[in-house]
């Protein structure tokens, strides 16, 4: 079984909560155990959430989602650039998958509306993809064996 956790961010909310229940129905389809879903208030605040929830032994892989919308300033570049740095860095502090389902920068609000139904559903297969692959990685070392390409069978897409 796989466990993940999804961390959502509550700014834009009409967008991020409708792509939580795309991710839900996306784990529920993969037949993934979702143990948590944590809200932040913004995009920018996941990384301290992601940690944490990459510490707890019953998540295999954290989904993030968020929609960082253009707005007067380069705040959306800012927000976006770093966020996705520091979640990218957690994922190889943990060796855990942690999937980048936040949209932006530069979004108006139509785009990340016509995104919040494609993105969570690509970030938990990525995720689940990535948990799969890494288990059967484990194993073929683990026997001394090649590990095989099957990617193209496990492709949702």
């Amino acid at each position: 079984m796989i466990e993940l956790a999804i961390v959502v961010s509550e700014f834009n909310k009409e967008i991020t909560f409708r792509m939580l229940e795309k991710a839900k129905e996306q784990a529920a389809k993969l037949g993934a155990k979702l143990s948590y879903v944590f809200y932040v208030p913004g995009s920018f605040d996941m990384p301290l959430a992601v940690e944490r929830l990459l510490k707890k032994r019953n998540v295999d892989a954290v989904i993030t989602l968020g929609a960082v919308i253009k707005g007067d300033t380069r705040h959306d570049d800012i927000v976006a650039e770093n966020a996705a740095r520091l979640i990218s860095d957690l994922s190889l502090k943990y060796g855990k998958p942690v999937a980048l389902g936040v949209t932006g920068p530069g979004m108006t609000v139509k785009q990340a509306e016509d995104r919040a139904e494609t993105v969570p559903i690509r970030a938990v297969s990525a995720a689940f993809n990535m948990v799969s692959r890494l288990r059967k990685l484990e194993k073929s070392v683990a026997k001394g064996t090649v590990v095989i390409d099957d990617s193209a069978d496990n492709n949702p897409n």
